[in-house]
């Protein structure tokens, strides 16, 4: 099923990886940090909204050094000026190469949706096949905001003129990571 996510994912531009466990996936979130030219400069910032995937690797103040542009403090502000976003998604659907969340939480949805690349994990483990298959394991009174993204951000005028990165992020890196999370 992961090979039919991929394929999916990738016709509609999105940059796909799987990591065999957390540690390798906080790489692959670090190499795309480094190859985006995360700084403290304004257009070189980033702003993490961590999760169960990745919480306990993540060594925050090394992070920080590291990248001195990055934020573990999620704001409008600070996802409006930052060109990478980091989040946690709950699963991935195959047969669109779809990923999901409950975006409640108004920091996942700046995190994801503002800055010009979003870097989503989600655990292979949630992988479904499609979106009747999410919708009966989601609960509405729990979930109040489901966020299902695509590919890149892309609309289209009139003409059928193709624009990237109109309404959102122009890349979408996709991590999906292999083990069991406290996700629910």
């Amino acid at each position: 099923m992961f090979e039919t996510f991929r394929a999916k994912a990738q016709a509609v531009s999105a940059e796909v990886h799987r990591a065999p466990a957390g540690a390798q996936a906080l790489d692959l979130v670090l190499a795309v940090l480094g190859r985006e030219g995360v700084g403290d400069a304004p257009g070189e910032r980033a702003v993490w909204c961590g999760g169960p995937i990745l919480g306990s690797l993540l060594d925050r103040d090394a992070l920080v050094r590291r990248f001195p542009g990055l934020s573990f403090e999620v704001t409008r502000e600070r996802a409006a000026e930052s060109r990478v976003g980091i989040t946690e998604f709950e699963w991935g659907l195959a047969a669109t190469g779809t990923i999901a969340q409950d975006a409640t939480d108004p920091r996942l949805r700046l995190a994801s949706m503002l800055p010009e690349v979003h870097v989503a994990l989600f655990p292979t483990s949630r992988l479904l096949p499609d979106l009747d298959a999410l919708l009966e394991r989601v609960d509405p009174t729990r979930a109040r905001y489901l966020a299902c993204v695509t590919g890149p951000s892309r609309t289209a005028d009139i003409e059928r003129v193709l624009t990237i990165g109109v309404h959102g992020p122009k890349k979408l890196v996709i991590i999906a990571v292999d083990g069991e999370f406290g996700a629910a």
